[in-house]
């Protein structure tokens, strides 16, 4: 091992993973692509590659299709590449479990910026705890090493930025995280107001943990301001 991360790019734009390989190459990162659904899918789950950018158009299988069979058996970083201005492919992308996306057409210095961040979101924490500790609030734990998430002691399947986003919610319950600081920590960019990506990963959240053992909602919106993983009053 050389210590570069590898990178696999599934589009079927050869041009544009030619000049990929050569513009993340120079950024330290080792590139490989394919150009079609059923390649990516299989590259990406043998496990040659630390992180996948995925076009939405191929051939054969869409994007969404690979992503759907990747995020069934990985928590690879996937960024997802959509059509300018197309907000639905971009949302369904992070329903889907994308961890973020770029739409077309895009800076390499940004995707290579955003490739950093998936990568550092996958192996460190958002919260200030101690690595390879434990975080627990009420019936929800957090094994900050293993970068795995018990509700009730059931394992539930999150992605990189998902469990990122949780651990800083976990780290402050009770409290509102601004969505400002949200967006820096997690998805390292300053919030946009044409940026849904937060509100996904959120949604996505909710639906996975499921509600609170009373029946309360686990993550409340706080209008204006952030969000809060919410705790039982004392005495309740």
């Amino acid at each position: 091992m050389d210590g570069k991360h590898r990178v696999l790019v599934v589009d079927d734009d050869v041009e544009l993973c030619e000049l990929l390989e050569r513009y993340l190459g120079s950024e330290g990162f080792e590139v490989g692509s394919v150009h079609e659904g059923e390649s990516g899918v299989r590259e990406a789950l043998g496990g040659g590659a630390d992180a996948v950018v995925l076009d939405v158009m191929l051939p054969g299988l869409d994007g969404f299709e690979v992503l759907r069979r990747i995020r069934a058996r990985s928590k690879i970083p996937v960024i997802m590449l959509t059509a300018r201005g197309d907000d639905v492919d971009r949302i369904v992308g992070l329903e889907i479990g994308a961890d973020d996306y770029l739409p077309k057409p895009f800076n390499p210095r940004e995707l290579a910026a955003r490739l950093r961040a998936v990568l550092r979101r996958t192996g460190s924490t958002a919260g200030g705890v101690a690595p390879g500790g434990l975080l627990r609030v009420e019936d929800l734990e957090l094994d900050l090493g293993a970068r795995a998430v018990f509700v009730g002691g059931k394992p539930v399947r999150l992605t990189g930025t998902e469990f990122s986003l949780l651990e800083l919610l976990a780290a402050n319950a009770g409290t509102v995280v601004t969505r400002e600081e949200l967006s820096r920590r997690v998805l390292e960019r300053r919030p946009n107001p044409f940026d849904r990506s937060l509100d996904v990963h959120v949604s996505n959240l909710r639906r996975k943990l499921g509600p609170r053992p009373d029946g309360g909602d686990r993550i409340k919106t706080v209008r204006a301001r952030g969000y809060v993983l919410t705790v039982r009053a004392r005495g309740v």
